[in-house]
């Protein structure tokens, strides 16, 4: 396994990273399955490993850290806040009141006393990015945190956080984590090229596309909606709407380069991600073993130039197949009073 320097912060972190999202109820409830899962990786080279708060509303944090005990010193751990946590206000978001709090809940249910990366999950327009970047550096100071960055930011959010930062003598994002694969391209347009000029770390999620790059959604199979990730969120799979057919085309003509090299669209996938110049560390997000052990069997895969342009002529850099994060849009886009002016105002005479 090779590592890769995470941004500025000296830190080495493995090129793939363990991502724990399935872990617990929304993938695999069995706790010690999910344990083998991360020795597994750890065994193989993998010092990266990354989960989040709401990830099973806390049970991802908690399998991970009962899996750590003893091995706490060789991984670079990252979890990450935002999303409410429980009913009633003020349990969610990127307030400073939020993330003191939450913060404490994580080492809590991850079983340690420092956190290696600690990141901002979604971008809050109604928390003055001063107001978070403050309180996040606190943590740095008191220890509880090592670095922190932020995760699905637009390239705009990322260039503001940057230069508040500078202008008030704040401690900055050192990573950002945006979703890329080869159905969703679009981050190359902005997000990575301003990480690489801000001298960022990347860790992307979703190298698999929700799993339409594993191959076991094919063109002209039916499709179970009501069992696995199809029944979580039927319309990314139902292969009666037209975006989900686009994709099924796509991913006939990337098993056919798949085949061409040897390996399986999911190698593929991830190896592509992991091409990137802007890219750190790519996140795998396995439910099982298996599917850990049939990723990492692809670790050395290397894509040349005319692999890559293949794969560019699939797909063109830049282009989203499909919008990958269903979790949140601006409020530029879902508040219409942000993008219509007064009435007595819309005519030019």
């Amino acid at each position: 396994m090779r590592y890769r320097v995470l941004g500025g912060t000296g830190i080495e972190v493995s090129v793939h990273c363990l991502g724990a999202m399935m872990f617990g109820a929304v993938g695999n409830p069995d706790h010690d399955a999910c344990a083998r899962i991360v020795h597994a990786a750890l065994d193989q080279g993998i010092n990266f490993v990354d989960t989040a708060d709401m990830y099973s509303a806390g049970e991802s944090e908690e399998i991970v850290g009962k899996a750590l005990r003893g091995r706490r010193d060789e991984v670079v751990l990252a979890t990450k806040v935002h999303f409410p946590m429980g009913e009633g206000p003020n349990r969610g978001g990127n307030s400073r009141r939020w993330i003191v709090r939450e913060v404490e809940e994580s080492l809590r249910r991850l079983d340690t006393d420092w956190i290696d990366l600690y990141q901002v999950h979604r971008p809050d327009h109604t928390t003055d990015v001063e107001e978070t970047l403050s309180a996040l550096t606190d943590l740095v100071h008191q220890g509880k945190i090592r670095a922190f960055g932020c995760s699905t930011f637009p390239a705009e959010d990322v260039v503001e956080a940057y230069h508040v930062a500078d202008r008030r003598g704040l401690m900055r994002f050192r990573t950002e984590q945006p979703p890329y694969s080869l159905l969703a391209r679009g981050v190359e347009a902005s997000v990575l090229p301003v990480c690489q000029r801000l001298g960022m770390g990347v860790l992307t999620w979703g190298p698999l596309a929700s799993g339409f790059l594993t191959g076991r959604y094919r063109k002209g199979r039916p499709v179970d909606l009501a069992s696995g990730r199809a029944a979580l969120t039927p319309a990314r799979f139902d292969p009666a709407l037209p975006v989900n057919a686009a994709k099924l085309d796509i991913v006939e003509r990337l098993v056919e380069v798949a085949d061409d090299l040897g390996c399986t669209l999911p190698q593929l996938a991830v190896a592509f991600a992991a091409a990137h110049p802007a890219v750190t560390s790519v996140i795998l997000g396995p439910r099982t073993e298996d599917q850990l052990n049939g990723l990492l069997k692809g670790a050395s895969l290397t894509l040349d130039d005319a692999t890559l342009d293949r794969l560019d002529a699939i797909v063109p850099p830049g282009t989203d197949v499909y919008r990958p994060d269903g979790a949140w849009r601006p409020p530029v886009l879902t508040d219409p009073a942000r993008r219509r002016r007064p009435l007595a105002d819309r005519s030019a005479a």
